[in-house]
């Protein structure tokens, strides 16, 4: 590679030898000042919590950061393995090149020994290169995977949470794939906050409360707003409960819409707590039911019982809630998924995978959850795994 503008001169990732000890070794002989990458959306920084677990518990000594969004921040400060979190714009830093250059000369100063990427982009590798942190690991599959010293082969077939644990093998560390968790916490202060707020609206801790989620950041992943007003009919006037409508402010229409079409029967949220406060907030659910989102994977890492509706993507992907206390619906079509992510539209203008899921399947996935495992359940079931109920 080219020397760079940004930077400082760089031998080629090619021409220069490094090799991993043992995390014990690496423990002992230096501070290590570590720097996680992940930069993609919230559900994504959600499912790296378990690597940051780990990379703890190996290098107690260590200061660990992470280069994340600015929305997704909310989600890790209180969260005690890091120590330090690094919010990185990239989509608003004016002239990518120019933001990109100067993040990366921020992060030099910082002085990292390691980095690590869960995240696969190219511009993440690049920014790391130009960063001159002496030892950088990726995944072989990473769109610039030649910006890496140690390359682990990312497994599609494997739930992302494990194939972010795969990174530790660059390490020398068997990743735990027997038991990961994820991590995301909720401090005694902002539980406080959700609890004046919950009393001013009226919610009570003593009733059964549903969460609902009827957002996501692609369309394609969002059921009806018709479908979710008709369950809340169902859930109303079969338990007695409380409903609760999780939004940001971009859900105001369609929490809107679902509010008019249930005659107000539940209470919006929408833009009434932050990210941070989000944890806390779920903790009232005794079941949230939500789109394939990044809510869904913050409510699996507070222990909440999830009822998932996929439409426009498939558990297949990797991407499905990391729980046994979760139930995914969908309906089985061959143009699923269009896309890894979802779209901005359906390619067949049908919108079939999110209209043809019914009120009536979803309430069965939540009375399968309040009613506890049914006769196929068994004792080594593996405690990640979701039920399916394929329609």
């Amino acid at each position: 590679m080219r020397r760079s503008s940004c930077n400082g001169p760089e031998r080629s990732v090619g021409s220069r030898q490094h090799k991993a000890g043992s995390s014990q070794d690496m423990a002992q002989s230096s501070r290590e000042k570590i720097l996680v990458v992940q930069t993609s959306f919230l559900g994504d920084t959600v499912l790296t919590t378990p690597l940051l677990f780990e990379l703890k518990r190996h290098f107690p000594l260590a200061e660990l950061a992470v280069l994340c969004t600015p929305q997704a921040k909310g989600l890790l400060e209180d969260n005690s393995d890091i120590d330090e979190i690094i919010p990185y714009e990239k989509r608003k830093v004016g002239k990518k090149w120019v933001g990109l250059c100067r993040k990366a000369k921020e992060l030099r100063s910082r002085g990292f020994t390691m980095a690590i990427s869960p995240h696969k982009s190219f511009t993440s590798g690049l920014l790391l290169f130009l960063a001159r942190i002496p030892y950088r690991i990726g995944f072989r599959q990473s769109a610039g995977w030649f910006f890496y010293h140690k390359r682990v082969n990312r497994d599609s077939t494997r739930h992302d949470v494990e194939r972010n644990l795969s990174l530790l093998e660059a390490l020398g560390i068997d990743p735990p794939y027997h038991n990961p968790r994820l991590r995301v916490e909720a401090g005694a202060r902002t539980r406080e906050a959700v609890k004046h707020l919950f009393s001013s609206l009226g919610i009570k801790e003593d009733s059964i409360t549903f969460g609902i989620n009827p957002g996501s950041v692609w369309p394609t992943k969002r059921w009806t707003a018709e479908g979710y007003a008709e369950l809340i009919s169902h859930l109303r006037r079969k338990y007695r409960c409380q409903i609760l409508l999780f939004g940001g402010r971009e859900d105001y229409r369609v929490l809107d819409t679902i509010q008019q079409l249930s005659g107000n029967a539940g209470t919006s949220l929408a833009g009434r707590i932050s990210l941070r406060e989000l944890p806390s907030a779920l903790d009232w659910c005794d079941v949230f039911i939500t789109n394939d989102s990044g809510p869904m994977h913050v409510a699996v890492a507070r222990g909440i019982p999830v009822v998932a509706l996929f439409c426009a993507t498939t558990p297949s992907l990797g991407f499905y809630p990391y729980s046994a206390k979760a139930v995914i619906v969908e309906k089985a079509l061959p143009c699923r998924p269009c896309t890894s992510h979802g779209g901005l539209r359906c390619p067949l203008g049908t919108e079939a995978c999110m209209r043809l899921i019914r009120a009536e399947d979803v309430l069965l996935g939540v009375e399968r959850l309040l009613n506890g495992p049914g006769p196929e359940h068994s004792l080594d079931q593996d405690l990640h795994l979701p039920q399916r109920m394929i329609l």
